[in-house]
């Protein structure tokens, strides 16, 4: 299977990890020699619940049985993806309470976009430093990586820059900026979190010249915070919000949620401002709609800031020099890359699953599913150290 990998299905990087997958179950993903190896990856904070998780599984079969794809989205009334757009409006503040669910984080960072456009009537859009939000066209326009933009240029005109967490940089959100862009925690960064009410001062900077703030969420979302959305932590509340990845419970979907006055420019002056095919699939808001229910009532989203603390508790040795993160949103930082590559090549033989950051060359992800174990957490955090300790000799 690993040569039909290389050969035959596109690859993202000249050396992937060619992890030859049986099945996934839990904490654990089974490879096809009969090994099984500890997520502490979670597909990259996309398996909120493990792997196939009972009640996900169940949600997909049931509504498979219903019906599959009927209409393009926006449509027709379906029970999974309403139900799912009227909890979200149930748990998120006010005034956001209208969800447009897409197929991806990054296509519903597009349609963030073009939401504070066709809303403003304005073009400057503002993103951070260091950020990443996708790698469409439109996002990646926010990057500041030439080396990633260059191969692709000309991308979407407007877009300009401010450093995250400095203050003096919010005098260039004017009267021209449609919205500002940023991450609730800074990802591909190294897990950067907002500081001194960094956030609060954006959005009133925002509401002072007319702009929105969008918040990307598609990391920090569902629960992997302490709160059920990152930005929760921060006393704050944006004028839209993005989401994606542990959305679905592992399965494909992201979603733009907003007020109901502004969402519903999307609708006319163009009519379909923004269209999908496959948003809102009625199976895939039935896997998210099941994933939201149990993060609520299983009350996981509380237990994550216990297993970050047992996780710093674990994670202490010379080669670490800080832990990054909230929750189990986190990152490690060694003392340099060719350790973390040396970390997380070693760890996959010894049945550990880390992963990197894309921008941080010293940080290794670790974003587990919120359902791991302390159990599941010492065993791995042991493999770290003991990978760490031969790296010292």
């Amino acid at each position: 299977m690993k040569e039909d990998f290389l050969k035959y299905q596109a690859q993202t990087s000249p050396y992937p990890l060619a992890l030859e997958v049986s099945h996934a179950s839990g904490s654990y993903i089974y490879s096809t020699d009969g090994r099984r190896h500890l997520d502490f990856v979670a597909g990259v904070s996309a398996c909120t619940l493990g792997h196939c998780h009972p009640r996900v599984v169940n949600a997909i079969k049931e509504q498979a049985d219903r019906y599959l794809h009927v209409m393009v989205y926006g449509e027709y009334a379906q029970g999974p993806a309403v139900e799912l757009c009227k909890r979200l409006a149930k748990y998120l503040p006010a005034p956001l309470e209208k969800t447009y669910l897409t197929n991806s984080g990054t296509e519903a960072i597009e349609g963030a976009l073009k939401l504070a456009r066709r809303y403003t009537g304005r073009t400057g859009i503002i993103a951070a430093k260091n950020a990443y939000h996708g790698n469409t066209m439109g996002s990646l326009s926010l990057m500041t990586y030439e080396e990633r933009q260059k191969p692709f240029r000309p991308l979407i005109p407007d877009v300009s820059w401010i450093e995250f967490n400095n203050e003096k940089d919010l005098e260039q959100i004017t009267e021209h900026t449609a919205g500002v862009i940023l991450e609730s925690i800074q990802g591909g960064a190294g897990f950067i979190q907002p500081q001194n009410d960094y956030l609060k001062m954006v959005k009133d900077r925002c509401e002072e010249v007319g702009a929105l703030l969008i918040l990307d969420e598609i990391q920090p979302g569902f629960g992997r915070t302490g709160k059920l959305f990152g930005f929760q932590n921060f006393d704050m509340v944006p004028d839209v919000v993005v989401m994606g990845k542990g959305m679905g419970g592992g399965m494909p979907i992201g979603a733009f949620t907003a007020s109901g006055q502004m969402m519903d420019t999307l609708s006319h002056d163009p009519k379909m401002g923004h269209i999908t095919t496959f948003g809102g699939n009625p199976v895939i808001a039935s896997a998210a709609l099941a994933t939201l229910k149990e993060l609520v009532e299983g009350k996981l989203v509380e237990k994550t800031l216990e297993k970050e603390k047992l996780f710093r508790e674990l994670l202490v040795h010379p080669l670490i020099t800080e832990v990054r993160g909230r929750g189990l949103m986190l990152a490690p930082i060694l003392t340099s890359e060719e350790i973390v590559n040396e970390l997380v090549l070693r760890a996959q033989d010894k049945g550990l699953i880390l992963f990197w950051l894309l921008f941080e060359g010293k940080a290794v992800r670790i974003t587990p599913p919120l359902t791991i174990s302390e159990e599941e957490i010492r065993e791995g955090c042991g493999i770290i150290i003991d990978i760490l300790n031969d790296l010292t000799q």
